[in-house]
Formats: C-alpha cells, sequence, structure tokens
C-alpha cells in the first residue's frame, strides 16, 4: 500500500470552541491511529473525517473506501479486543474515557466512529 497518496476530506462545525483537554488529548492519537490504518490496510485514496460535537457529546467518523476489513477479523476483535494494535490502542483510549466504539465494515469500506460524552462549561 506504500505510496498511495491519501486525500483526505474534513467536515466539522463552522465554529469550533475548544473542547475539554482530556478529549483533545484522546481524539488526535485516535484519529492518528484511524488514518494510519486507513492508509496502511484499506487500498482506499480517499477518506472522510466528521467532527461533530453537539448535545454534551463529541462524534469523530473516519470513513475510507476500501476493501473492509474482514468480518473474522472484526469478530475477533469485538470477541477478545485484539486485532492488531491500531484498533486495540484506539479501543483502550475510548475504554479510558467510558466512550463508545463502532466500526461498520463491508466491502465498500469501513467506518469507525467514536462517541466521547463531555462535560461542557457553563458560563
Amino acid at each position: 500500500m506504500r505510496g498511495v497518496e491519501l486525500r483526505p476530506n474534513l467536515t466539522s462545525p463552522e465554529h469550533v470552541h475548544r473542547l475539554p483537554r482530556r478529549t483533545e488529548t484522546a481524539l488526535f492519537p485516535l484519529l492518528q491511529e484511524a488514518l494510519t490504518n486507513v492508509h496502511r490496510h484499506s487500498g482506499s485514496q480517499a477518506v472522510e473525517v466528521r467532527v461533530t460535537a453537539e448535545d454534551a457529546r463529541v462524534v469523530l467518523t473516519v470513513k475510507d473506501f476500501g476493501m473492509g476489513v474482514p468480518r473474522e477479523v472484526l469478530d475477533h476483535f469485538w470477541k477478545t479486543g485484539n486485532a492488531g494494535i491500531g484498533l486495540a490502542g484506539i479501543r483502550e483510549r475510548l475504554k479510558e474515557l467510558g466512550a463508545a466504539l463502532a466500526i461498520e465494515s463491508d466491502l465498500d469500506g469501513t467506518l469507525l466512529s467514536a462517541t466521547i460524552h463531555i462535560v461542557i462549561p457553563t458560563v
């Protein structure tokens, strides 16, 4: 897969306020690992990244258009928490925050979604 140029498309709210430090600190390596996985494994040249922040939660989604993750790999991951260092690392980072991870994959690509609940400070 080396040599394939990855073309990301980012969608985020027009007016982004700072998130709690712990949330920002978790999101950066999570996104980095997700993009690394797309580049190394998917065969996709395009990836869509979306960040939404509403209703006291932040949702990060990463969607590629590659070959997908084999069903048996995902099944093994959900049963054991193990499917390579990348997904396991993402899962552990989210677990520390009490956040949710969802992965949908088929022959049209993979959608990774991380939902982190945040405390919005009152002004």
